[in-house]
């Protein structure tokens, strides 16, 4: 008795249709971990940016809150140089595997919304966004933002199931309120993430039933136990980094709404690419006007709400375009699973793309051969360059003890003017060590809650101090506000912040020789 075999139209259009899905997958995966790798080389060869130093401060320093931020980006950078040093890669590896994981999940989500097609535009989406390629690349306590905040938008997606099970659901919950903590301990502005959930709960009849379940106030009960620690850092510290970034979002600066909002309008086009952001706002706006998906709604309202959030902002003060890359989350996610298929659709789509990757590939150029004419000190790529040149200076200045017999016995201590020398200084120099900054000018920061120089020194030390070129030297508000508690103020060198053959800016190294032990204003020895 012979075999037959099928060979129905059915049976090949079922098969065709699996072996396209396959690779769609494939295709996501593979592409995500290509992503990854670049950010990696990146990371590990473009020098430091001060913030990036800046929090590499911090993480020599953990604790449950910082002047600026919670404190979750410092544990992100203490596990990268734990493995690697303190290298460049070492500071930045957390927030590379941190980004990482926020694209396996953002392109999971977008699968099940969407199919394994969806999966593969969510992945080509993540890779040629300049936002995302290059913001999950740093370390910045956005990598770990987004991570989290896709973990919650997972939680989402189980939790609204009607099929899942009821202990499947409160697992669903739980993992909800475990990420939004973990997201309002990486960045303040995580509670707008809160906000937009709760506003899809409560005006989505779909979803309202919800709220009839234990589910949302568990995740609420565990968000804010994991939240906890830095609420009590704060009471602890008079409310300071809430406070500061009250006053950072909201307070009235200098430049009119309409400049400001132009400037956010602008800075999302640069960081998502013209064709994207339309993409991707389109993509928002269809799911808030059709309604017909619940979750597909409650996605577009976590986004409107966190664009809104920041467009609000800048009626008042000048808003960073990454403030708003959390909401590109879900925006990716309904863009990706979007049921538009037209001929003029996926045209745009791969046009969107093209341009996307382009402009990725043109910033990564740049960053290590800057070719377009911008103002070096606004160049945000080159950031980094130049302070180990700097730091060499320095420790020429810390070692050189030749003029005066007291300073045999001194002890030499390193400071800068702002928050950015200091941390850089720190980095840069071999041994790491302990850096002040002074902040007679500069913004308060995170050095004004550690102990001063005025606090560690003994009479008779000497400070090398750094300083930003921007006055004439004899004129320096700085060093003429410390000049009376010293024996001697020396202007050693002048030092230029080189990208290459491009000044960046320069860079005064004070010596500061005898210090008295006195202190030009109280609320600087804190």
């Amino acid at each position: 008795m012979k075999a037959t075999i099928s060979l129905s139209p059915v049976s090949f259009v079922s098969g065709a249709r699996t072996d396209a899905r396959t690779r769609a997958r494939r295709a996501a995966w593979v592409l995500l971990s290509f992503a990854t790798a670049v950010r990696l080389v990146v990371a590990a060869f473009v020098p430091l940016a001060p913030d990036e130093s800046y929090y590499w401060e911090w993480s020599r320093h953990l604790a449950a809150g910082y002047f600026d931020h919670p404190p979750v980006i410092a544990f992100f950078v203490r596990f990268g140089t734990a493995l690697l040093g303190d290298t460049a890669l070492g500071v930045r590896l957390g927030c590379v595997l941190a980004g990482a994981l926020a694209s396996i999940v953002v392109v999971w989500i977008a699968g099940e919304m969407g199919g394994d097609r969806a999966r593969l535009r969510a992945a080509a989406i993540l890779a040629c966004m300049p936002l995302t390629q290059i913001a999950l690349g740093i370390a910045t306590p956005d990598a770990p933002l987004l991570l989290f905040w896709s973990l919650a938008l997972a939680a989402l997606v189980f939790a609204q199931r009607g099929e899942s099970s009821a202990h499947t659901r409160t697992a669903a919950w739980a993992l909800a309120g475990l990420a939004l903590g973990a997201a309002l301990a990486t960045k303040y502005t995580a509670i707008l993430a809160l906000a937009g959930i709760g506003i899809a709960l409560v005006t989505l009849p779909t979803l309202r039933r919800l709220l009839a379940t234990p589910g949302p106030y568990l995740a609420l009960a565990i968000a804010l136990a994991v939240f906890a620690p830095n609420i009590v850092w704060n009471a602890r510290h008079a409310w300071v980094s809430f406070n500061y970034q009250l006053a950072h979002g909201l307070t009235r600066s200098g430049g009119s709404s309409l400049a400001n909002e132009l400037r956010l309008l602008g800075g999302q086009i640069g960081l998502v690419s013209p064709l994207l952001f339309a993409l991707l706002a389109a993509a928002v706006y269809d799911a808030l006007r059709a309604r017909g998906d619940a979750l597909r709604t409650a996605f577009a309202i976590i986004a409107g709400v966190t664009w809104l959030a920041f467009a609000v902002s800048a009626l008042r003060t000048a808003a960073e375009p990454n403030w708003q890359a959390p909401a590109y989350l879900s925006a990716i996610v309904l863009a990706a699973s979007s049921d538009r298929v037209s001929a003029r659709a996926r045209d745009f789509f791969r046009a969107a793309l093209a341009l996307g990757a382009a402009t990725t590939m043109l910033i990564y150029v740049h960053t290590f051969h800057p070719f377009v004419p911008v103002d070096s000190g606004l160049d945000v790529t080159g950031a980094g360059y130049g302070w180990d040149s700097l730091a060499a200076h320095v420790a020429v200045a810390r070692a050189d003890t030749s003029h005066g017999e007291w300073r045999r016995s001194a002890v030499t201590w390193i400071a800068g003017e702002r928050y950015q020398e200091a941390s850089e200084l720190a980095y840069h120099l071999p041994d790491h060590p302990l850096t002040f900054a002074i902040n007679v000018l500069g913004r308060p920061n995170e050095f004004d809650l550690w102990p001063s120089f005025a606090q560690r020194a003994h009479v008779g030390d000497r400070l090398v101090l750094v300083l930003k070129s921007d006055s004439v030297p004899q004129r320096d508000r700085v060093t003429a506000a410390l000049s009376p508690h010293f024996e001697h103020v020396t202007l050693r060198d002048e030092v230029p912040l080189l990208r290459g053959s491009i000044v960046r800016g320069t860079r005064r190294i004070w010596v500061l020789d005898g210090w008295r032990g006195s202190w030009p204003r109280a609320e600087l020895a804190r």
